[in-house]
């Protein structure tokens, strides 16, 4: 059976990854209140990543990598494998990468 990782980002701005069989349900339960308890406080939520693995062993091994990334690696991630998103909004979201780490380089 194929699984899916996926990264949603939260109300907050804050990213939940997690696994599942069927990313649009999984995001569904994740705004209803029933999925995590991460989520259950910072929604509405909104899947910004999905990346399909063949098997559940596979699919948990690689969230655990995925949750290992500090937050600028997962938002290049995501830029780098939108999912439908408009052309200036992957524009924005890019700046606002580069901006926080030419920002922080600086520190």
């Amino acid at each position: 059976m194929e699984c899916y990782c996926y990264i949603l980002e939260c109300s907050d701005g804050t990213y939940y990854t997690g696994w599942t069989t069927d990313p649009a349900r999984r995001e569904k339960q994740h705004n209803h209140g029933r999925g995590a308890r991460y989520t259950s406080t910072r929604r509405p939520v909104r899947l910004v990543y999905v990346e399909p693995q063949p098997d559940r062993a596979n699919a948990m091994r690689r969230e655990r990598k995925l949750k290992m990334l500090r937050r600028e690696q997962k938002q290049k991630l995501i830029i780098l494998h939108p999912l439908d998103r408009p052309a200036s909004q992957k524009i924005a979201d890019a700046l606002v990468v580069e901006e926080k780490q030419s920002f922080h380089s600086k520190i």
